[in-house]
């Protein structure tokens, strides 16, 4: 039997942490737990974490702070942020910082476990990144740089491919518009030039350009491509 996911939850809200405790030990997973940033850091150094569930508003060391002394120590734990409705702006800039998604309070488990699932699932594909991307029958070649949409080859132009190809490397996972700018234009460009390129790239792969299934737009945040198969 597979060594269970270990999950640290950096929460101050014991409610928050019970819900926590029950759900993810009930889906097998194996639960630390820490009520501020300084123990949550503490167990962090002295504990082998697959997964780190932080609220972003904790009192001492901020949730913020938390992220960023991990990605500056260059740990790439794979990181949910817990951001409240109205912090659109902490949860954009914990994205920046290195987390890998969030969810919003009040949140739903199910939501929760599809995010742990997809972060986990990002850094394996981060570890061995597979040539081969597909979603039903959409497929992108990496190698060959060859896009398929139900058998037939998709001309993409060189920008637009390149914006696809962060994408599909980052499968699954929320990226925002600065991230997206700075990988795929150099620098911090205006973002209407993103919207334009997402829309046309959304026009040549997706069945229903309007409802879009491939490339999830994350209001106020940027964008997620669903993950493969």
């Amino acid at each position: 039997m597979s060594n269970p996911l270990r999950v640290l939850v950096i929460d101050d809200e014991p409610a928050i942490r019970r819900f926590l405790r029950t759900s993810l030990t009930a889906q097998g997973y194996s639960l630390l737990e820490a009520e501020d940033g300084e123990t949550g850091l503490a167990m962090l150094q002295r504990n082998a974490v697959d997964v780190l569930v932080l609220d972003l508003g904790l009192p001492g060391i901020s949730g913020l702070d938390v992220l960023k002394n991990l990605r500056d120590g260059h740990s790439s734990v794979p990181v949910i942020v817990l951001s409240s409705r109205d912090d659109e702006i902490g949860k954009v800039t914990a994205l920046d910082m290195g987390a890998d998604d969030y969810v919003t309070k009040p949140f739903g488990m199910d939501e929760l476990l599809a995010r742990i699932r997809a972060a986990v699932r990002h850094k394996l594909q981060q570890e061995g990144e597979k040539p081969l991307f597909k979603i039903g029958n959409f497929t992108v070649d990496l190698v060959r740089r060859i896009v398929t949409v139900r058998g037939q080859e998709v001309k993409l132009t060189p920008r637009e491919y390149d914006l696809l190809r962060v994408l599909v490397a980052h499968a699954g996972k929320v990226l925002t518009h600065k991230l997206l700018l700075r990988e795929v234009w150099g620098s911090e460009t205006d973002v209407q030039y993103l919207r334009i390129y997402i829309r046309t790239l959304r026009q040549k792969i997706e069945a229903s350009p309007e409802q879009p299934q491939l490339i999830q737009t994350e209001q106020g945040v940027g964008y997620r491509l669903k993950a493969a198969d």
